[in-house]
């Protein structure tokens, strides 16, 4: 067997649902927010997850830094299972996996100096004296595009780019071999997006790191990504090279993904457009996650869920009707 950076095996997630007298009952059921994931990421590989709101994205990256705690499945980092590791045995492997978060300024201290955020980080891992922590903070800063200056700023004073900027350098700062990116360029504008995208490509290559990029926008995940898998309701329903999904999208999910695609090259496919909300999946729910939204959908859709199979050589799929 190929050994992975990362390997997830059937992962699920639940969260209780309870009714309107909230927490004073029981709940009345469980919704599966991620539901039999499996992925692996490779040495130096971007692997890009893309799906609508709500699909379970954010909890699957959420789950591989150990912020959450999955239900059952597997996670392996460099073959050491992450799932069941207390708080103080995961703590070693922190220094490895870091998570960039989509609302950056709201995961820093707005009491502190920037220099003083990321010096903190390597006081935790015991990294340096006081003036080795300053010269790797600067260095770290300057990595990713801002200047020895920021060092002594407060968060609110910079602009949404910068602090997305500081967000990677928090992840950066002790050097990991795994970064997870939750939407980090959702909330910034185009021309920005396109300056974070290119500094997080040439630190991959210059630093061989590994990212699990996390992102609704399927272009970007293109821009990025060598693997993309292509996330619903909690589970994954296609996976492929990048360049190979963008050339033979098979799910009828991934193809309302491009109908819906502003990008113009991607938009104007025959594809059917979307229609209809998520349906909430509980630990009954039966038949193919896609069903009740798919325009090809069959009674047998209703009744057996697919499998992720290989349609072709490093492209797999979950659809009864692909052949």
């Amino acid at each position: 067997m190929d050994s992975h950076l990362l390997e997830v095996r059937n992962l699920k997630k639940t969260y209780p649902i309870y009714g309107n007298m909230g927490k004073l009952f029981a709940p009345k059921s469980r919704m599966c927010a991620v539901d039999d994931m499996s992925f692996y990421i490779d040495e130096g590989e971007t692997y890009g997850l893309v799906g609508e709101s709500g699909c379970g994205k954010s909890t699957t990256g959420r789950a591989v830094v150990g912020l959450n705690k999955a239900d059952s499945g597997s996670i392996l980092y460099e073959g050491k299972e992450l799932c069941g590791l207390s708080e103080r045995e995961f703590r070693p492997l922190r220094g490895e996996l870091q998570m960039v978060f989509q609302d950056t300024l709201s995961a820093l201290n707005p009491r502190k100096r920037i220099g003083d955020i990321l010096e903190e980080t390597l006081k935790i891992h015991g990294i340096g004296d006081a003036i080795a922590r300053r010269e790797q903070v600067i260095t770290t800063l300057k990595r990713v595009g801002l200047s020895e200056e920021h060092y002594f700023r407060y968060p609110h004073e910079l602009s949404g780019g910068q602090v997305q900027r500081l967000g990677i350098a928090g992840a950066l700062i002790i050097e990991p071999k795994l970064i997870i990116c939750d939407e980090p360029v959702s909330a910034l504008d185009v021309s920005i997006q396109a300056q974070i995208l290119n500094m997080l490509m040439e630190l991959k290559k210059e630093l061989r790191i590994s990212l699990l990029f996390i992102s609704h926008d399927i272009g970007v995940v293109r821009f990025i990504s060598d693997r993309v898998g292509v996330m619903y309701l909690g589970t994954l329903v296609e996976e492929t090279d990048t360049e190979e999904l963008f050339e033979h999208p098979e799910h009828p999910y991934t193809q309302a993904l491009f109908a819906a695609a502003p990008d113009i090259s991607v938009r104007n496919r025959e594809f059917s457009a979307l229609t209809g909300e998520q349906p909430v999946r509980t630990e009954d729910f039966a038949g193919c996650v896609f069903c009740s939204r798919c325009p090809y959908a069959e009674e047998r859709c209703r009744k057996e869920a697919p499998k992720l199979r290989e349609i072709r050589k490093g492209h797999k799929a979950a659809c009864h009707k692909i052949s």
